[in-house]
């Protein structure tokens, strides 16, 4: 009885780590797409907030790739790469607001329409990746980890949005400068949120 129920135990977690791996292959095709797309249209439109954006979905390939070496192992591969995903987030961060501050030096109008179009597009492919990692967001700290990824993705695509209608309204340069800071500061929280999960898993484990 005892073998059976382990049986069937272990192949439930392999059903498991089969789904999470499928998930985390398409989200991270998809965040690569989108980081291409937007970086080419963020430099094309002189776009702060695009850039930053698809600064975000770079993060998150790098963060989905190392997250599927991990599906499968042990708490603390698990929390040491939630840990390195939290750092990539801070360095993000700072990269953001260092492009700011570029920006502000420089004369540059972004382009609102452009703006407009490639954030429209990148939310459909970002709330894709949102509603496919939803289900796996409480299995541990690395999907969890993947999950405020994504929900950042979502929430600098709206941002990106608003910024570029703002833009072709106000024919001004400050929303998205705005847009771009609300996109650093989200980085930085949540750099901090998994980088504190990471920690108390690791002790944990």
């Amino acid at each position: 009885m005892s073998d059976c129920c382990e049986s069937k135990s272990e192949a439930l977690t392999q059903l498991q780590t089969g789904k999470r791996r499928r998930t985390l292959w398409i989200v991270l095709a998809i965040n690569a797409v989108m980081f291409i797309a937007e970086l080419g249209a963020g430099l094309l439109a002189q776009s702060q907030a695009l850039i930053a954006d698809s600064a975000d979905n770079l993060g998150d390939t790098l963060v989905y790739g190392m997250s599927l070496f991990v599906v499968g192992k042990s708490i603390q591969w698990r929390a040491g790469a939630a840990f390195v995903k939290g750092l990539i987030q801070l360095g993000f961060a700072l990269a953001v607001v260092a492009s700011i501050i570029a920006s502000l030096l420089g004369h540059a109008e972004p382009v609102g329409v452009v703006m407009l179009a490639v954030a429209a597009v990148a939310l459909v492919g970002n709330l894709t990746c949102f509603v496919l990692l939803m289900r796996h967001r409480g299995e541990d700290v690395n999907m969890r980890s993947v999950w405020l990824c994504s929900r950042n993705d979502v929430i600098g695509n709206i941002g990106v949005i608003l910024s570029g209608a703002l833009v072709l309204w106000l024919d001004a340069r400050w929303p998205d400068l705005l847009i771009a800071s609300a996109v650093a500061l989200i980085f930085l929280h949540t750099s901090y949120v998994v980088l504190r999960d990471a920690f108390r898993a690791w002790r944990q484990g």
